[in-house]
């Protein structure tokens, strides 16, 4: 029996679908770091935008990091928002868990995946800060559905690899904001056509959120102007003083107005 003309195998098909994804990930996308340290959850990614963000607030205690095709995750972000919110109405607001985010996420992405002809363009992170370090759970989505549980930190897009090595080599849990925010702008920088030259990012160039650990609710804060600089400025200098040299107030996250970590907000991006 001769095939239809044009047939595909599920394989092929399968395997074309995730080139395509992941190569286009990787062209559209610079990378986006998500690290625990001693303050919470630090996210940071270059984006120079003030109005496609790329991190967000899903519920209390929960985070949204994504990278690939705005549009698209930006649709998965307010879909989660919506699925959060109403387990959280129907059960208990402590059932609303990262863990179970990343698990739905997974099979949308998954689902999106295998019926539609064109895979999602994205990656997508789900973190959640705990009462410690090792209480925060961080779960990685892949465009295929793939849901992996990281510890300590997570590159996704771009040049991941090259990034997380950069990290892995210098990274601690016990590390303060100011050093981890060194160690994340370090690693970011000199991405691109240009790698060689690995001009360090300021402050018009990222996108920074934590999520706070002190906070009993509504963890997440965006981090920008002023204390933003800041921030940069104690990173910069926690490179350059020596093992015993003073310690300074580390710069805390910007309080803003309630849309830089409102729900209802379409602030991804």
């Amino acid at each position: 029996m001769s095939m239809p003309f044009g047939y595909v195998s599920p394989e092929q098909l399968m395997k074309d679908k995730a080139d395509y994804a992941r190569r286009r990930i990787t062209q559209q996308a610079r990378s986006g770091v998500v690290l625990s340290c001693e303050a919470g959850i630090l996210l940071v990614t270059p984006n120079s935008s003030r109005a496609l963000r790329k991190f967000s607030e899903l519920y209390d205690r929960i985070a949204f990091a994504a990278v690939g095709r705005y549009n698209e995750f930006e649709t998965l972000r307010k879909a989660g928002v919506r699925y959060a919110d109403l387990t959280g109405f129907q059960y208990d607001r402590r059932d609303v868990t990262a863990r179970g985010l990343a698990d739905w996420y997974g099979q949308v992405l998954g689902s999106l995946f295998t019926d539609s002809p064109k895979p999602y363009e994205v990656e997508i992170v789900v973190a959640q800060v705990g009462k410690t370090t090792a209480d925060d759970e961080i779960y990685r989505i892949t465009f295929d559905g793939a849901v992996a549980d990281e510890h300590d930190f997570v590159v996704v897009g771009g040049q991941a690899d090259r990034v997380a090595a950069v990290i892995k080599e210098q990274y601690s849990a016990s590390m303060a904001l100011s050093e981890a925010m060194k160690l994340a702008v370090e690693s970011l920088a000199g991405q691109g056509d240009n790698a060689t030259e690995a001009a360090p990012l300021n402050s018009g160039e990222l996108e920074v959120a934590l999520l706070e650990r002190d906070r009993a609710h509504r963890a997440f804060r965006r981090i920008t102007g002023a204390r933003l600089t800041a921030l940069l400025t104690e990173a910069r200098a926690a490179g350059e003083q020596p093992a015993d040299g003073g310690t300074q107030e580390p710069a805390r996250a910007d309080d803003g107005s309630p849309g830089d970590g409102s729900r209802s907000t379409a602030d991804g991006g």
